[in-house]
């Protein structure tokens, strides 16, 4: 079995001036100083978070779409109707809910909600007006709660206000008659902020066990969950102080738990398993340190900033909804690079040697090279070839096989991206038994599926101003009723004029739900065929409502994709190539990553639309994706494969400068980075997938979605496929014209640019991170 020797030494890793030399001696220095203010710091962040209070909302403002214009429309000429809607759905166990008893209880709920500040208006459906709200058999009914504006814009303590009334009516019973109570709509999915729960932190010990079994010792394993709990609990504190300057989602936290678990490990796993090689070729802790940081901890700062990058993608649509996820994930990235090569070292200096295992010690003091330092001390060859190495030969003696082997699964698995559906979901989708999901029912079961997708149509009458309720303009009344006569209309209310005159809206409740094709094709014929012959009768007609607004969304991510693709891709592409000096790396590591992606997207497709397999994961029936979760997914996942293409081909790009032989560059840098590849790659699997267990739909979307992403792009992109497509490529594959060479600049990812001399004159690379408790050879 051949050995790769190499010489680790401080002048090799830790070139003078460097800035990552200067952060890791400071941290070696005063380790205590440093842990110390890092818990000053997120201490002190999470109190001045608390005591500002942080205001998570979610906001879908969309400058020029025509549900804005509805909006508009509304707030100008029914400031009465441009508050948010939520309904107050509750049904009765026995009798009707007009018996006096049940009735007088009711009216008791909607006379406390009306008391409160935030609410505009009440509906209830004992009134004339609300006379429709029950239902035919007397056992369901609701009443409209509207309030004084947008929901994202209320102050949370009213809409806490309301949402008490409903949790207390819940379950009550009168006479022996229980009442079931939900409410629904826009205040009421804030009430629903989501948490982490049982599984996430069952995914987080999963996580552990993995370290631990990668390092074998608990004290090793420690040191990357410390790092990423402490870093996170910064960037949630950042984030919390950030929703005071702007609107953050209310997802944003839990995106931030999920990214910042999974980075947090990582970073900090590559630095210390660098730090564990260096020990164990005979480098004193402290200079071994600055070694690991110098080196690793710069590929993780680059690491980092290619996330970063990846993340300015989800700016360009400029919807406030998306740009708050992309800042919660910034965020989140810049605590954890920062605590990764700061904190990481701090500790490991506190730790010394205890952060190898008792054996590795005991061998390492039996060979005499404990106290070394570092400068003539040969790295041991605790290799992982006797695994690593027979995949590697493997790949190499088939390269054709196993390319095409690869590209086929990723083929078949992106199958079902191909009838991909953007569009809204409901609360249809929410957890059975909360809030949200008994109301949606409830008026779902009582008055139909599109009782919870009402549109609100607005017609400018100023160019007959002023207009009266009961001489409404002829264009105006056939608009009502060409509304009311379309198949895929259950009712058309209106048209009610406002009292200047000059404006008028029509409620119109489709036969579907918000959710169904049919739904948004009525849309469309609303806006392309009812609303421009109102148009050309000199009234402009716009639509608003939860359908149209999503619609909107859609539409808007739609036109921003060329964009967004060209700056992810094409600046993922330029990173790789100045990293690289290679015109084809970049070109094969975009084209697996879309490969990747497609592949990603495709389960998600099978899994939340197709409703394959949703009873594992407790999601509810098949229903299109939100338009806004192919962005996330598709800017952390060229993000973070990014990582691990970095890890992977500058070991290669090392071996390959240095021998000229391209078969040797990618077998051995195969076998001695792909282990900890993996071993990365399953921690992010596991962390990543168990949000799927999350109540909220759109965290099981992003769980699932990024940790099929991660399994296919490091078990198979990185490991099999890019190294098979290298091996076939021969040495086209580092080709760069030379024009090109001496314009770019040059970057130096992982700090080993600074090569030492070994016993005997050879110059040597610093060998890139692999994981412990290989076999020795």
């Amino acid at each position: 079995m051949l050995t790769l020797t190499v010489y680790l030494t401080d002048r090799s890793v830790t070139p003078k001036g460097s800035l990552m030399r200067s952060i890791a001696r400071l941290a070696v220095r005063a380790p205590v100083a440093v842990i110390i203010a890092w818990i000053a710091a997120v201490i002190g962040l999470q109190a001045v978070n608390i005591a500002a209070g942080p205001d998570m909302r979610d906001a879908f403002s969309l400058d020029g779409a025509d549900s804005q214009a509805a909006y508009d429309l509304l707030g100008e000429s029914f400031p009465e109707l441009a508050g948010d809607v939520d309904l107050l759905a509750w049904s009765v166990s026995d009798g009707d809910v007009r018996d006096p008893a049940l009735r007088d209880a009711a009216q008791e709920w909607l006379a406390e909600i009306a008391a409160v500040d935030a609410v505009a208006t009440v509906v209830s459906p004992f009134s004339p007006q609300g006379a429709h709200q029950i239902s035919a058999d007397g056992t369901i009914a609701y009443s409209q709660i509207g309030y004084v504006d947008t929901a994202y814009n209320l102050d949370i303590d009213g809409l806490e206000a309301v949402g008490e009334v409903v949790h207390a009516a819940h379950g009550s019973q009168v006479n022996d008659t229980v009442m079931t109570v939900g409410l629904v709509g826009s205040g009421a999915s804030r009430l629903t902020d989501p948490e982490v729960g049982v599984g996430e932190l069952l995914g987080v010990a999963i996580a552990a066990v993995i370290l631990y079994f990668a390092f074998g010792t608990v004290r090793a394993a420690t040191v990357p969950l410390v790092s990423a709990i402490v870093a996170l609990g910064g960037s949630l504190a950042a984030l919390g102080l950030f929703s005071q300057l702007t609107p953050i989602a209310l997802t944003a936290p839990l995106l931030s738990v999920l990214l910042g678990m999974g980075i947090g490990i990582d970073y900090a796993l590559f630095i210390v398993n660098r730090h564990r090689t260096a020990l164990r070729g005979g480098m004193e802790v402290r200079r071994s340190i600055v070694a690991s940081i110098t080196t690793s901890g710069r590929a993780v700062v680059f690491a980092g900033m290619t996330v970063f990058i990846s993340l300015t993608g989800m700016l360009v649509p400029q919807v406030q909804f998306l740009s708050s996820l992309a800042i919660a994930a910034a965020i989140t990235v810049v605590f954890s690079v920062a605590a990764s090569v700061t904190l990481v070292p701090a500790m490991l200096t506190l730790l010394g040697m205890r952060v190898l295992s008792k054996r590795e010690r005991e061998v390492l003091a039996a060979s005499g090279d404990a106290s070394g330092s570092g400068t003539a001390s040969q790295e041991r060859a605790w290799s992982q070839e006797a695994q690593s190495g027979r995949f590697a030969s493997l790949v190499e003696r088939r390269p054709l096989w196993a390319s095409v082997a690869a590209l086929a699964l990723l083929l078949v698995l992106a199958i079902p991206t191909l009838s991909m559906r953007l569009g809204s979901t409901d609360a249809g989708n929410d957890p059975a038994g909360s809030s949200t999901r008994i109301a949606y029912d409830l008026v779902a079961e009582g008055f139909g599926e599109g009782s919870n997708a009402a549109m609100v149509v607005t017609v400018d009458l100023s160019s007959a101003a002023p207009v009266t309720q009961d001489a409404p303009p002829q264009a105006l009344m056939e608009l009502t009723g060409a509304l009311g006569d379309d198949n895929s209309v259950a009712a058309a209310m209106g048209p009610l004029v406002n009292a200047a005159g000059d404006a008028a809206v029509i409620h119109v409740i489709p036969v579907g739900g918000s959710q169904e094709l049919d739904t948004e094709q009525l849309l469309e014929r609303i806006r392309g065929d009812y609303a421009v012959t109102a148009d050309t009768a000199g009234f402009p007609t716009h639509v608003g409502g939860a359908v149209a607004t999503w619609s909107d969304f859609t539409d808007r991510i739609a036109d921003s994709l060329p964009v967004f693709f060209a700056l992810v891709v094409g600046l993922s592409m330029l990173v790789l190539l100045v990293a690289f000096r290679s015109l084809m790396l970049p070109l094969i590591g975009a084209a697996m990553n879309m490969l990747s992606a497609a592949a990603a997207f495709g389960v998600v497709v099978a899994v939340f639309q197709w409703g394959w397999g949703r009873e594992l994961i407790g999601t509810g029936d098949g229903a299109p994706i939100e338009p806004f979760a192919p962005l996330i997914l598709f800017a952390l996942l060229f993000g973070l494969s990014m990582d691990y293409q970095v890890f992977l081909v500058s070991r290669m790009a090392e071996l390959w400068h240095a021998t000229g032989d391209n078969a040797l560059a990618v077998r051995r840098g195969l076998a001695e980075v792909s282990r900890v590849i993996i071993a990365a790659a399953s921690i992010m699997v596991v962390v990543f997938g168990s949000f799927v267990t999350s109540d909220a739909r759109v965290m099981k979307l992003l769980g699932l979605g990024l940790a099929v992403a991660i399994l296919i792009d490091a078990f198979v992109i990185r490991v099999f496929l890019m190294p098979a497509v290298m091996r076939l490529l021969g040495p086209r594959v580092w080709w760069i014209p030379a024009w090109l060479d001496r314009v770019l600049p040059h970057i130096d990812i992982d700090g080993t640019a600074h090569t030492a001399e070994a016993p005997g004159g050879a110059a040597t690379h610093a060998r890139a991170p692999e994981l412990v408790g290989a076999a020795r050879q």
